[in-house]
């Protein structure tokens, strides 16, 4: 790894966002960058697009979202935040790309007072749930749609 950074998305970086991919094998488990991008400028405030960078090269993409509202229980609305989608492009994977991304989601969300870090990813051997738990995440049991929920806790 060079120098890794995340840079908001612009004009000027649209075609380079839009053409981060996952390897063919996991296109069934992230959604491709140009969807994340339309629902972005659905929630405006809330998704936090960004693509991460390693010096001048584009390894992936990320969207965190930020300080939303979700009834949880159906009778408690409570503020959470996290990772809406992590796409690293199949070429670059297992660099420790991921890793830096989840740390800047963590650290973005701390600079807000949050205190932990949500993700949601499908369940099955060939999906993320592995790299996820590595990272300290624990799943609460909770499921979005047919998504597993888990959870970091930033102390």
């Amino acid at each position: 790894m060079t120098k890794l950074r995340l840079e908001e998305i612009t004009p000027d970086n649209f075609d380079a966002a839009t053409a981060v991919s996952v390897r063919e094998d996991q296109g069934h488990l992230v959604a491709p960058v140009m969807k994340s991008l339309a629902e972005a400028s659905m929630y405006p405030g809330v998704a936090w697009p960004r693509l991460i960078l390693d010096g001048d090269d584009v390894v992936g993409f990320l969207m965190a979202f930020l300080d939303i509202d979700w009834l949880g229980d159906g009778s408690r609305s409570v503020v959470r935040s996290g990772l809406w989608r992590l796409n690293i492009n199949g070429g670059t994977q297992g660099k420790g790309y991921g890793r830096f991304a989840v740390g800047e989601v963590a650290a973005e969300i701390r600079r807000r007072g949050g205190t932990e870090l949500y993700v949601t990813y499908h369940p099955g051997s060939d999906g993320p749930q592995e790299f996820y738990r590595k990272l300290g995440f624990v799943e609460n049991g909770e499921m979005s749609g047919d998504q597993t929920v888990a959870v970091l806790a930033l102390g």
